[in-house]
């Protein structure tokens, strides 16, 4: 693996799971493979549990790392080309680039949508840049149209607890105060699509997602209709996708709130969501906190998807 960006990097996701599975049970068995190699986790965006499970794997396989916070400990960086230099940004993405690979072996990179330029989210500019430019082997620690570590954590995460077989995934938008990327919902379609599950989604009209991720999900507007029977929620907000609102908030309906009401519409569903959550917007305090509020355990498991798709970059070195 040369690069970590989408659900169709990870290759045959039961073989993914099992070695993600297997590393978890044994997360030092690979610290040879990481000795005097250097990871270089690029922030262009906050993080608490990306940064701290991602740097964590790689100290399981004995590496090396360095977090650039490029908003703090770097000088402001222009990312498009054909701009006159002359504002606060006092170098250019593409001559940092090939610098910060110069320095390391991989290269970890979060930088999230702006929601004002679709095209430009869509195009991925800033990660594509470093995978062109770098040198190095590259991997999303959330980009503007995906966060694969996040879904490949909730798959394993559901793997593990899953009593059946094929189980029913729902994910339903939440309200939020403020405009949110399409990024983990997006990620998260992309990789249950991957699956045999049954997975619907479920969402006020106005907030329909590229379908290109969305795939063989059905659609349901009615929440408490899509919630019936489900095995596993997944409650998350996001911005419209669909010009001409991209970006925008269109609603806070409180009533797409989940509550334990709304749990008792399923087969006693276990609740997640990717944190940090707005506790009584996306979700009651009842629900987290209740025992079929699997957040946690599915939080821990970004060190497993994180340490999993590492090892894979290392060696392809």
């Amino acid at each position: 693996m040369k690069k970590f960006t989408c659900a169709a990097d990870i290759g045959p996701w039961r073989e993914a799971v099992k070695e993600a599975l297997d590393i978890k049970a044994n997360r030092f068995a690979y610290t040879e493979l990481g000795r005097n190699r250097t990871l270089l986790m690029i922030f262009f965006n906050s993080s608490l549990r990306t940064r701290l499970s991602t740097q964590k794997a790689a100290m399981n396989l004995g590496m090396n790392v360095m977090v650039l916070d490029v908003n703090q400990g770097a000088w402001k960086l222009e990312t498009e080309r054909g701009v006159l230099m002359d504002g606060d940004k006092a170098e250019h993405l593409l001559e940092a680039i090939p610098v910060m690979g110069s320095y390391c072996d991989l290269i970890g990179v979060r930088s999230f949508a702006g929601l004002t330029d679709k095209k430009a989210d869509y195009e991925e500019r800033v990660i594509e840049q470093f995978i062109r430019h770098s040198g190095r082997p590259v991997f999303s620690m959330e980009a503007a149209t995906r966060h694969p570590l996040q879904s490949f954590a909730d798959l394993i995460t559901i793997e593990e607890y899953k009593t059946k077989e094929r189980p029913k995934v729902v994910m339903t938008w939440a309200p939020h105060p403020k405009a949110l990327p399409q990024a983990v919902p997006n990620s998260f379609a992309e990789w249950m699509n991957m699956t045999d599950y049954e997975f619907v989604i479920t969402h006020p009209h106005g907030y329909e997602l590229d379908p290109t991720f969305t795939g063989r999900a059905v659609i349901e507007y009615d929440q408490r209709k899509a919630l019936e029977g489900a095995d596993f929620v997944y409650a998350k907000n996001w911005s419209a996708y669909a010009d001409p609102n991209y970006g925008k908030v269109l609603s806070t309906d409180r009533s797409w709130t989940v509550d334990a009401e709304k749990m008792g519409l399923t087969d006693n569903a276990f609740f997640m969501h990717c944190l940090p959550v707005r506790r009584n917007m996306i979700v009651t305090d009842d629900v987290i906190e209740s025992e079929r509020s699997i957040v946690i355990p599915e939080a821990a498991n970004r060190e497993i998807s994180a340490q999993t798709v590492i090892k894979r970059l290392l060696e392809s070195l």
